[in-house]
């Protein structure tokens, strides 16, 4: 293998700082044999293409930036074929929570392959309306679906099991929920161990566990209560399954978000006028940010929909996707997970997360719950270099991909330095994992660990005013090859995150805005710097 430091020769035009961008850029680069490298080095440093078959030049996709609105991603997709309208109308994270990313997705319900138009959980109800309207506008050139749950196969079962996938998801028992948080935080998160003993399912490191809910039954025997009907009349659910209504709301329904569709019904059935306009502004602004099925039947009033035409337009109950928090090298048949709890009172009803609460409150130690395997997609996961350092950004839940990566890492004792940013609110209470870090920091699996605890001073420090703080040393990393991980709140951390990474870039790069981005951009198709947000 040819030396990185040997492409750049000292000869060569570059300053102290050209010449760091580059060594930076080919530290990222692996797999050149010596008996080729020679001829590609030599090409590459003297500015010439090298020899090699020439590369297909990448689709590009100008919309495919999270930051962008919907409106400017639709107006940059115009002209394009349908999957690209559509691959336009999603939220851009790649994030995987509708068992696919954005490219795929699209393409699936363009070709028929997926009905479901309501899978991408962080595009919402916008991407959804946008989906329905461009499949409207296409009409017959979309094909037929011939079945209510796609055609995706995650996860895999050996030794001769049945594939286990979100079409066909294994019944796994909890072995335990246990809160990480101490006594007087405003917060409850858990740490979920579930039991794969038997099931033959495998994970990676990067990987996320899908997991089918159920909806709290207090919230599902109100909406029976307020439809004034039968818990026991037998209905046919999303997913095309004939259930009793009780247990149909349970396991098969969507009440989170009140779909168009329901909003329509009962603007044509409620006799109240104020009702109707309440029902008509829902639908024109779409519905506030927590406001559930059960609370557009409270605005409606007296209202008159039958069981079965109220289910019809529900959406089906997708699954929920958490980050993996184990290495099957450390914690064997087991997967585990960290889960925050969400609850909070919303107009004198507490509203609870549907899957959160579940695992928190509602299923206890040897009970069971439907899961299957998401592979990681982007490359994230731990690097196939196991010299190469890793960089990782994971305030809050966000810390669980990255405690699987240390337990790899351990477990393969693998000599690459390892770097942790983690922040939450305060030390004293949200400190998680504690004791597995500082032993991981004592027994050198972790070469850094700096944190950010927000709510402890005066001035609300966060990872990023951490990155700012060490961004000499950062720099030195990413020199070395260092590959960058982000997990966690896609709408603010993850981005501004990005933003100190840009201005570490430029700043210790001696680099342009420009000329940073590029370089961003190709540690991002070197994967190097790769994120799991939602």
């Amino acid at each position: 293998m040819i030396p990185m430091s040997s492409y750049i020769p000292e000869t060569a035009p570059f300053n102290e700082q050209q010449r760091a961008w580059l060594n930076g850029f080919f530290a990222g680069l692996t797999g050149i044999q010596e008996s080729a490298g020679g001829s590609v080095a030599t090409a590459m440093a003297a500015g010439l293409p090298s020899a090699e078959a020439p590369v297909e030049e990448e689709e590009d996709f100008p919309w495919h930036d999270d930051s962008l609105p919907i409106v400017d991603r639709m107006e940059l997709a115009e002209g394009r074929p349908l999957d690209r309208k559509l691959m336009a109308a999603m939220a851009q994270l790649d994030c995987g929570s509708c068992g696919y990313v954005c490219q795929t997705y699209s393409e699936a319900i363009a070709s028929g392959e997926e009905p479901n138009v309501s899978l991408c959980s962080p595009g919402g109800k916008e991407t959804k309306q946008m989906i329905k309207k461009l499949l409207a506008e296409a009409g017959d050139s979309v094909k037929a679906s011939t079945n209510g749950n796609g055609s995706a196969t995650n996860g895999v079962a050996t030794n001769g099991a049945a594939a286990w996938s979100r079409k066909n998801p294994y019944s796994a028992n909890l072995i335990e929920s246990r809160p990480l948080n101490q006594e007087g935080s405003a917060k409850d998160t858990r740490h979920v161990a579930i039991d794969l003993v038997g099931s033959g399912i495998k994970y990676e490191v990067g990987d996320a566990l899908g997991i089918y809910p159920t909806n709290c039954i207090d919230l599902c025997t109100q909406i029976i209560d307020r439809l004034a009907a039968d818990s026991h009349v037998k209905v046919a659910t999303p997913q095309g399954n004939t259930k009793p209504l009780l247990e149909a709301l349970q396991e098969d329904c969507c009440l989170k978000d009140p779909s168009d569709e329901l909003l329509e019904l009962l603007v044509g059935r409620t006799p109240n006028a104020d009702a109707q306009a309440t029902l008509n502004h829902l639908l024109a602004e779409g519905v506030p940010e927590g406001f559930d099925v059960l609370d557009v039947l409270e605005v409606a009033g007296e209202s008159t929909i039958t069981a079965t035409e109220f289910i019809e337009c529900l959406d089906p109950l997708n699954p929920r996707l958490y980050s993996i928090a184990s290495s099957m090298k450390a914690v064997g048949d087991q997967v585990h997970l960290t889960v925050g709890k969400v609850i909070y009172e919303r107009e004198e009803r507490v509203r609870k997360g549907v899957a959160s609460t579940m695992l928190a409150d509602r299923v206890g130690t040897g009970e069971s719950m439907r899961v299957f395997v998401q592979p990681n997609h982007g490359g994230f996961t731990v690097p196939a270099d196991e010299n190469a350092p890793m960089i990782m950004v994971g305030p809050g839940t966000g810390i669980a991909p990255f405690v699987a990566f240390l337990q790899e890492r351990a477990a393969r004792k693998s000599p690459g330095d390892n770097w942790l940013f983690f922040g939450d609110q305060h030390e004293a209470y949200d400190f998680l994992y504690e004791s597995e870090l500082t032993e991981y920091v004592h027994s050198g699996v972790l070469s850094r660990l700096d944190t950010a605890f927000s709510r402890d001073g005066d001035t609300k420090v966060y990872v990023q005013d951490r990155m700012r703080e060490n961004a000499a040393e950062l720099w030195a990393w990413l020199n070395r090859g260092a590959h960058f991980y982000v997990c966690g709140d896609a709408t603010r951390m993850a981005a501004d995150v990005e933003r100190a990474l840009l201005h570490i870039i430029t700043q210790e790069g001696g680099m342009s805005e420009d000329e940073g981005k590029a370089y961003l951009k190709t540690m991002t198709s070197e994967k190097r710097y790769v994120r799991d947000v939602y």
